[in-house]
């Protein structure tokens, strides 16, 4: 993809999400746009950022942290891991990670926090929700979430900041929106029982979804095909994000 097809992808991505946050009744810039980046090489990724795009996703570590050292004089740059994440990998996400969208069990969230650097600011989590009971997909379910965002609200290095879900694909707009519904529940039923807690992001939405996620109070869009073009076929896990 060419840097004026960057260009004319993000501007066009933005035009969507401005226009769900119009009709949605939301205030201008109250959802951000995450650019999911995996599988895209990190020039790509400069041209995205020479074009204003500030928060990158990745699902792959290795990968990032090859993009992470081309990139390393972007210094505004605001890295998200949105994928499974195996615990022999932590280490990596702990130190050059912003973000972490998938944490779905307490031992790794210990092991991110004993790794994070006491140099850098608390890593942002999300507690990744299967929202729609698959098989095949991570994340916990809603009667356990509770008491784990307890445990993780009880690590200093960890900042734990929301929800985040990938629903099962629907065809209409209530069917998408009903699975963001009960993760827009869950938010605010932990904001009720932790009132001091920054829990301020919802990262749900797709480029399939995106209007449903912003009708339910989505912060955070996540979107690579529709920016980037067509992925290239590493990848089979279960992050679907286009």
């Amino acid at each position: 993809m060419t840097d004026t097809n960057i260009q004319q992808s993000l501007a066009v991505t933005r035009r969507r999400l401005d226009a769900a946050l119009a009709a949605a009744g939301r205030a201008p810039q109250s959802a951000r746009l995450l650019a999911v980046s995996k599988t895209k090489p990190a020039s790509i990724i400069r041209e995205a950022w020479q074009h204003g795009q500030r928060e990158f996703g990745e699902n792959y570590v290795q990968e990032a942290l090859g993009k992470q050292t081309e990139l390393a004089d972007l210094a505004d740059i605001t890295w998200h891991f949105i994928g499974p994440l195996q615990s022999n990998k932590s280490r990596e996400v702990a130190e050059h990670f912003d973000w972490i969208h998938s944490v779905d069990r307490i031992r790794l969230a210990r092991r991110l926090d004993n790794q994070r650097p006491d140099s850098l600011d608390p890593l942002n989590v999300c507690i990744q929700v299967n929202v729609s009971n698959e098989d095949s997909k991570s994340g916990v379910s809603l009667d356990v979430l509770t008491p784990l965002a307890e445990q993780i609200l009880a690590l200093p290095r960890l900042r734990l900041r929301g929800l985040m879900a990938i629903p099962a694909p629907a065809d209409t707009l209530n069917a998408q929106r009903q699975p963001l519904a009960k993760l827009r529940e869950a938010l605010e039923k932990l904001k009720e029982h932790f009132p001091d807690a920054p829990l301020d992001t919802l990262s749900m939405g797709m480029s399939s979804d995106m209007e449903a996620a912003v009708l339910e109070g989505s912060t955070l869009v996540r979107v690579g095909t529709a920016i980037f073009g067509a992925r290239d076929s590493h990848d089979n896990d279960s992050d679907e994000s286009k």
